[in-house]
């Protein structure tokens, strides 16, 4: 048994036999052309061309009728550069110059690319090689008469290894045979993992060498929960998975049974449950599963899935969608939430965006007031969709009273240009921050006096406050939710809410794991938000309990003083109260 850890970017699990994509597959001669053929390998080239851009605008009306509009933006890199005098200039004189085959110009150009965009220092450059890969596929294939890189050829279901994978391959993969995927390169934010998450298929990326000591063939489990790729598992490593999808599988029946339940504990209090989105079209799964309306949207993935800075009318599209689809129920947009690492594309970091450490750098809320023309036209769009329906803006990253003045500032300018046009925008929209550094923990108080609500992203708040990078497995260990430090700054941020009449919810993973619910009920919370599969489970365990037991668990947990007695106790009590929790079963959540 081997277990290889990268990087998880599509939840779920799943056991199949691997199929291996060959990665050698897109080799091309070079062939010598006599100059006489040169006119001919030229139109040649000028037909396949035009074939892939048909084929790209096919390919993007179909993810847009399926996914919808935002992640289909995904292709108009494709069509730009398909449609760039520079780049089809340079197969024209690789033709024209060294007398060479058409698709040995077009393989040699677009590697060359891909090699300079591979090595270069900057994140968005190198996610986006499997792009230039899926244009030099494509157009090779109409060049050589067929190139499927393989996938043509799987034929029962599996778990698919490759190096990496195109967008178009990945949207177009067969999800009753390809039953996760599991690539060497990529990350968080690269066009297959954005389009893996929104087909619900798992996924890892960023394994390194899985082409290498995999086989096709090999057995594997897929734990797109952690990051986990198993090979070779044994017998109770199989049960123990096997089980966990037995328990994802009672998940979709309690979903049915508890969709339209109150999420109320046993002595009537009720509880408010949100989902957690990137994209309009995930709206209809949260309500599903019973959300009562949007308590994040992710709105970085509308940059993140385009090759240019969105436009005004761009995000309001997306915005308005979001809110139909909602039909009355409450949608909070959290403004852009991003580092200048990212958005180098769109010339908006500038020249010197090389930041040693980022996380501690220009992102997020301090991005935008850098980049005024920028957040004026988020704000603008959100501004505008407002009229559709009830919305609630959301600032990230706010570590000083400054910083949210200056936001607040920024909104006012807006909303007044619009009404100066003529806009219809809502009378009253809440204005709220996230809390997710220690020093707005710690100032809570005062930030009361300046906002609607707060939103607690744990995910940051446990990383800043445990000086833990969340991302590097050296340390992951150190980074727990159930640290005393940030139960503390969590009680005192929750406490500050309650006697300031301050809208107070949590939107981090913490709020999806069913053993921290009756802490975080016992602290105050009463407002959750979370990635929507994990509503049921989340309500199941409300429904089971009182809040007077909540209180007296948050009481005992107070004296604790390591995570890992924190986390013992809670799911001790949790085990005690509902026995089937924590039976095993406990992979991802």
């Amino acid at each position: 048994m081997h277990t290889h850890k990268g990087i998880p970017v599509s939840p779920g699990i799943a056991i199949a036999p691997a199929f291996v994509l060959d990665p050698d597959r897109l080799r091309v001669s070079r062939r010598p052309v006599p100059e006489k053929r040169v006119p001919a390998e030229l139109k040649a080239l000028e037909d396949a061309l035009a074939a892939s851009i048909a084929e790209v605008e096919e390919l993007r009306r179909g993810t847009e009728d399926i996914l919808g509009a935002e992640l289909a933006k995904i292709f108009s890199f494709h069509l730009g550069m398909l449609a760039d005098p520079h780049l089809t200039g340079q197969f024209r004189h690789a033709i024209e110059r060294d007398h060479v085959n058409a698709a040995y110009a077009v393989y040699a150009v677009l590697k060359r690319l891909a090699d300079t965009f591979l090595n270069h220092k900057d994140r968005y450059f190198r996610e986006r090689v499997s792009d230039i890969y899926d244009l030099q596929r494509r157009i090779l294939g109409h060049l050589t008469g067929g190139v499927d890189g393989g996938l043509a050829s799987i034929e029962h279901p599996c778990v698919l290894i490759a190096r990496d994978l195109t967008p178009s391959q990945t949207a177009a993969l067969d999800k009753s045979k390809v039953r996760a995927l599991a690539t060497d390169y990529g990350g968080r934010t690269s066009h297959t993992a954005i389009l893996a998450h929104a087909l619900g298929i798992p996924a890892i990326v960023g394994l390194e060498d899985a082409t290498r000591r995999i086989n096709t063939g090999d057995p594997l489990i897929v734990d797109g929960h952690r990051g986990f790729l198993v090979a070779d598992p044994d017998a109770a490593q199989l049960l123990e998975y096997r089980q966990e999808i037995e328990h994802i599988q009672d998940l979709a029946t309690q979903r049915r049974a508890l969709r339209d339940l109150p999420a109320q504990t046993r002595d009537g209090t009720d509880i408010e449950l949100h989902g957690n989105i990137e994209f309009p079209t995930e709206i209809a799964e949260a309500l599903d599963n019973g959300a009562q309306g949007i308590g994040l949207y992710r709105t970085e993935f509308l940059y993140l899935a385009s090759d240019h800075e969105p436009s005004e009318d761009e995000q309001y599209e997306a915005y308005r969608q979001a809110i139909r689809n909602l039909d009355g129920k409450p949608l909070t947009i959290r403004t852009l939430d991003l580092g200048a690492d990212k958005l180098t594309h769109s010339g908006l970091a500038g020249e010197d965006h090389d930041e040693r450490n980022p996380f501690l750098g220009c992102r997020s809320i301090r991005l935008c007031l850098q980049n005024l023309p920028m957040f004026k036209t988020q704000l603008r769009a959100i501004l505008r969709a407002s009229a559709e329906g009830p919305v609630r803006i959301m600032f990230p990253l706010i570590s000083q009273i400054m910083e949210l003045r200056q936001a607040k500032m920024v909104l006012g300018d807006v909303r007044e240009d619009l009404e100066e046009e003529g806009v219809a925008v809502a009378a009253n929209i809440p204005v709220g921050m996230m809390i997710e550094v220690p020093s707005a923990a710690l100032q809570a108080r005062s930030f009361a006096d300046e906002v609607d609500f707060f939103s607690i992203g744990t995910n940051d708040l446990i990383q800043y406050t445990l000086a833990v990078d969340r991302g590097n497995e050296r340390i992951a260990s150190l980074y727990s939710a159930a640290h005393p430090a940030l139960i503390g700054l969590l009680k005192e941020v929750i406490r500050t809410a309650d006697r300031t009449d301050t809208t107070v919810s949590l939107c981090g993973e913490m709020a999806g794991q069913p053993e921290f619910t009756m802490l975080l009920l016992g602290l105050g919370l009463r407002r959750f938000s979370m990635t929507p599969p994990a509503i049921p489970e989340v309500k199941s365990v409300i429904r089971a309990v009182s809040v007077e037991q909540c209180r007296r668990l948050a009481r005992k947990v107070a004296g604790l003083d390591t995570d890992r007695e924190v986390l013992n106790y809670l799911r001790d009590e949790l085990g005690r109260i509902m026995p089937d929790a924590f039976d095993g079963r406990s992979i991802g959540y």
